[in-house]
This record gives C-alpha cells, sequence and structure tokens, in this order.
C-alpha cells in the first residue's frame, strides 16, 4: 500500500515547499483538494513540474463548476506538463455548497456523475466524444498531446462506488473508517469493476494520522479540526456504518505501536493507498517519523 501525503491549498510558495518535501522524504504521492483557494490544476502544473519522482493527484475537484470538456483539457494540459505523474480525482462535492453556495440545483447527483464520466473519460483516452444523455449531450474533442490521467471518483455510497467502478480508475474516500473500507468501499467497487471487465480499481483512502501519547488530547484536536464533517449528510453515512460518534473515532491515532497496527489493518482491507492527513502540529514530527518508515 503506497503512503501518500496531504498537502493544504495555500500559496504556490508553500505548495511547492511541501511537494518538495514529501517527495524528498520519499513519499508515494501528494493530494490537494479543490475547495475555496487557489485553482488545484493550475497550481499542481506550475509547481509539480519542478519536483519529479512524485505522483500528484487532486482530491478532489467538484464537477459541477467545469464542464467535462474544460476539465479533460485542463487535467491533460497538466498531464502534459508534469510529466505524466497526474492523478485526476473528481467528486459531487455536498447539497450544502453546490446549492448553497454556487446556485445549482443538487439533482439525481449520481446520475449526473455518470454521465460526466460517460463524457469525461473518452475525451481523455479518445480525444473525442458523441453523448446524449438528460444533463449532457456532447460532441466535441480535446486535443492535448498527453497520456490520460487516471480518474478516481470520491465514492461512498453503493450507487457510487459502482459508477466508480465501472466507469472510473477507482476511488478516493475521506472520514471512512477502516472496516467500511474492508467490508464495504472494496468490495461494492471491485465488483463493479470485475463486471465491467476493467482492471482492479484504485482505493485511496483519506484519514487523519496522529502518532502521540497523549491520545485524548490529539483526538480533541482532530474532533474540532473535523467537525463539519461529522454533520455533512455523505461522510455521516459512512461514521455511522463504521459505529463512529465523529471524526476522530476513525482517525490512526496512537503511539507507534497503535497507529502501525491501523495501517497494516487498512492494507489489509484492500486499501491500495493511504493519504495521510498529518493534522496536529504538536506530533507533527513524530508522525512524519513514524510514515516515513513504513516507506
Amino acid at each position: 500500500m503506497r503512503i501518500g501525503m496531504w498537502i493544504e491549498p495555500g500559496s504556490a510558495g508553500r505548495f511547492e515547499t511541501d511537494l518538495q518535501a514529501a517527495a524528498d522524504a520519499g513519499f508515494g504521492s501528494a493530494w490537494t483538494p479543490q475547495i475555496f483557494g487557489p485553482d488545484a490544476l493550475t497550481m499542481i502544473a506550475a509547481v509539480a513540474r519542478d519536483v519529479p519522482e512524485i505522483r500528484v493527484g487532486t482530491a478532489v475537484v467538484p464537477v459541477w463548476l467545469r464542464h467535462p470538456t474544460m476539465l479533460a483539457a485542463q487535467a491533460l494540459t497538466v498531464q502534459q506538463i508534469i510529466g505524466e505523474r497526474f492523478v485526476l480525482g473528481i467528486g459531487l462535492a455536498h447539497q450544502l455548497v453546490v446549492e448553497g453556495m454556487y446556485g445549482i440545483p443538487f439533482e439525481r447527483p449520481a446520475q449526473y456523475m455518470e454521465e460526466y464520466l460517460s463524457v469525461l473519460t473518452p475525451l481523455l483516452e479518445a480525444g473525442s466524444v458523441s453523448f446524449a444523455g438528460e444533463r449532457f449531450t456532447v460532441n466535441g474533442t480535446v486535443s492535448v498531446h498527453a497520456p490520460a490521467p487516471p480518474v478516481i471518483v470520491a465514492a461512498l455510497g453503493p450507487k457510487m462506488l459502482e459508477t466508480a467502478g465501472r466507469l472510473a480508475a477507482g476511488t478516493v474516500t475521506w472520514m471512512t473508517g477502516v472496516e467500511t473500507i474492508r467490508n464495504h468501499t472494496v468490495p461494492t467497487i471491485r465488483a463493479a469493476a470485475e463486471a465491467a471487465g476493467r482492471a482492479e480499481p484504485e482505493v485511496v483512502v483519506g484519514l487523519p494520522v496522529s502518532v502521540t501519547d497523549d491520545v485524548d488530547a490529539s483526538r480533541a484536536v482532530c474532533a474540532q479540526e473535523f467537525a463539519v464533517y461529522g454533520s455533512l449528510p455523505s461522510y455521516r453515512a459512512m461514521l455511522d456504518r463504521e459505529g463512529a460518534a465523529g471524526p476522530a473515532d476513525v482517525g490512526l491515532i496512537g503511539d507507534e505501536s497503535a497507529v502501525d497496527a491501523a495501517i497494516d489493518a487498512l492494507a489489509a482491507s484492500g486499501a491500495t493507498e493511504l493519504i495521510a492527513v498529518v493534522y496536529d502540529p504538536a506530533t507533527r514530527d513524530r508522525t512524519l517519523d513514524l510514515l516515513r518508515r513504513r516507506l
């Protein structure tokens, strides 16, 4: 199981520093989201070319604000610039954001993603698409000379996991505990990929990580830092499936022995990659020491 680092979006200078540090430490990948700050694709294109030998991905770019034709052109351009190390992670975001901030109806989101992928994937892989659906009707081309980057989808529930298995290279999760990955995420997406004749999917799992002897204190930091995810419906469903009261209950938090065992359990669950979100400044150095040891 590969271990990658989470990089917070921010200034280009800070992103380059953090990406270089992850590469120098030997991490296999680095991931950044598209939230409300700098454009993640532009940031990766501008910075990652000068930081070789590390895979760089988005986790994730919301699909509602970018037509799939535009996103295909952007993703292929990034892939060309940084030398075939890009992974395009996309997701639906949340009704609270899509409707409340963007003013776009959050209608039949799973269908929207299915049609989005039905346009995006042919454009990435073949450079052209002819598709007619309920949400998209697209006849177009994209001419950027670069291999198609893998597309992974933020998928939590069964329907989205099945869509990701059939139409994408895998999934990326957040706030989904190890037992849920083992008993729900992995078997659902693997079955869908196998039925569609696709390769075994990537299962990239983002989780908070903290190596500490003061577990209660670090759990309290985790609970505060990630409190919002305990109330967003899609993440709340995964926490409930895990039997977790909140985000701190799915974090990999404890001393070296406990976190080692948790990472081993995640690898045994079928996850192909851990995105380590090192969230607690008080335990950062110790946490990074353990993660580097496992590379």
